[in-house]
């Protein structure tokens, strides 16, 4: 309709479009974050999981894009600490979590089976983070 008219359409560049798909792709994972979470049947439990594994993949090769084409800045080193001090609260909190579960006879959260391996993944992230400090520097947003 505007181009019969001879006007143009105005388009988005793609700087912006990129961050329009992150800003989606962070919203939908949270959505299946709260989905996973509220599943009382495993099989939709583990059908969120699977989507939330695949949106936050989707999402990581995002930000690289972006990051290798200059359109995210990378963070500050406050900003890490502060990161590095919320992960150190929620492992606490995840401590705590599982003494009280165990009070009760729940035994090991199902998020300590074999295929989720979170007291690995801290000292991933810590290994990779020191190695941009040295190189460069990463943005998980």
């Amino acid at each position: 309709m505007y181009q019969q008219q001879g006007h143009a359409k105005p388009m988005l560049s793609d700087e912006d479009l990129a961050y329009t798909v992150l800003a989606d792709l962070k919203r939908v994972a949270s959505e299946y974050t709260t989905a996973v979470t509220e599943s009382s049947c495993q099989q939709v439990r583990q059908l969120f999981t699977n989507l939330l594994n695949s949106t936050l993949q989707l999402q990581g090769q995002l930000y690289k894009a972006m990051e290798q084409n200059n359109m995210y800045s990378a963070a500050s080193p406050a900003l890490r600490q502060e990161i590095q001090k919320q992960l150190q609260s929620n492992q606490q909190t995840e401590q705590k979590t599982e003494q009280f579960l165990q009070q009760f006879g729940f035994g090991q959260p199902a998020f300590r089976s074999p295929q989720y391996q979170y007291q690995q993944q801290p000292m991933q992230y810590q290994q990779n983070g020191q190695q941009q400090m040295q190189g460069g520097s990463q943005t998980f947003m």
